[in-house]
């Protein structure tokens, strides 16, 4: 359950003509750390990192992502990693920061991927708080690894979010049945174990998703995924990851890949990781935020003593 002086309120910043994300802040002045959330999420899944990982000494923001939370709706009906990276680096520049070091997860956590490479002099180290890593089929081909095998009681969900997203919402049709089905991907879709949220958390999590313009906004990354959304510039997690990376996976999920530490060594060659967290699933910024929070600690030690050293 999160404290009441645990959460963060966000704050608006224009990070484009007229266009504004909510982004949540703390440790102004320390090392420059950007959190992206994913889906089902938005910045409140960081709720638990935002004041320890300040007093570590980061500088730390984690926005919501356009037409996430608080944050604006697409100005131009993208929601596509590009789009997504414009508004970061946008917020970057308002916030002073040249570079940062970057933590994703789930979508977020892609996006973070796409940034590394399309904005590589901005990102200086990657943390990855699930199994995500980039698209090298034909690399993964050659080094014998089998294809992903998706399940399918898992993974229903994905073909009507990016098929059928406006007939989903229109099913949807109350604040209480939309958080409801936000909800369960924190229960019975077994992305983390059944005892990982209480009621007040998902009375707090799900709270954004219960707006109808929301949710169907959280969809639109699953058209980009199908196919049936357009793109503002191509993506670009075709190819490995060149900065330092922490890989941290929680292992009661049920959604991870085959094969991730062949597919890690491929996709982060300068990886720390991928390390195990046991009792964790998928949202394991909420379900482990001591682990999380030392270990991004430890893993930018250098710049944190770098930032005291007059």
């Amino acid at each position: 359950m999160v404290l009441p002086a645990e959460v963060v309120a966000p704050v608006r910043i224009e990070v484009g003509p007229g266009h504004h994300l909510a982004a949540r802040r703390r440790g102004d002045g320390g090392v420059p750390l950007l959190l992206i959330h994913g889906f089902p999420c938005t910045s409140r899944i960081w709720s638990h990192n935002l004041g320890p990982l300040a007093e570590a000494g980061f500088d730390v923001v984690a926005p919501d992502l356009r037409g996430y939370g608080d944050s604006d709706f697409a100005p131009d009906d993208f929601y596509d990693f590009n789009a997504f990276n414009t508004d970061l680096t946008g917020l970057c520049d308002r916030l002073g920061w040249d570079r940062a070091v970057v933590a994703g997860h789930d979508l977020g956590a892609m996006i973070a991927i796409d940034l590394a490479t399309r904005h590589s002099d901005r990102v200086d180290r990657l943390v990855i708080l699930d199994d995500s890593m980039p698209d090298l089929g034909e690399a993964f081909t050659a080094a014998g690894l089998p294809p992903i095998d998706p399940k399918p009681a898992v993974y229903d969900y994905q073909r009507r979010q990016g098929h059928e997203a406006d007939a989903l919402v229109a099913e949807l049709a109350t604040p209480e049945q939309r958080r409801r089905y936000i909800g369960e991907f924190y229960g019975h879709r077994l992305w983390c174990p059944p005892d990982a949220f209480d009621e007040d958390d998902l009375a707090f999590l799900t709270e954004p998703y219960g707006d109808a313009a929301r949710l169907r906004t959280s969809f639109a990354d699953y058209e980009v995924a199908m196919g049936t959304r357009p793109l503002s510039a191509p993506e670009m997690i075709d190819r490995p990851v060149q900065q330092r990376a922490l890989v941290l996976i929680g292992t009661d999920q049920a959604t991870m890949r085959n094969h991730i530490e062949e597919r890690c060594a491929l996709a982060f060659p300068q990886a720390v990781g991928p390390f195990w967290v046991k009792g964790a699933g998928h949202f394991m910024p909420w379900e482990r935020p001591e682990l999380v929070n030392r270990a991004v600690r430890s893993f930018c030690g250098d710049l944190l003593t770098a930032a005291l050293t007059p």
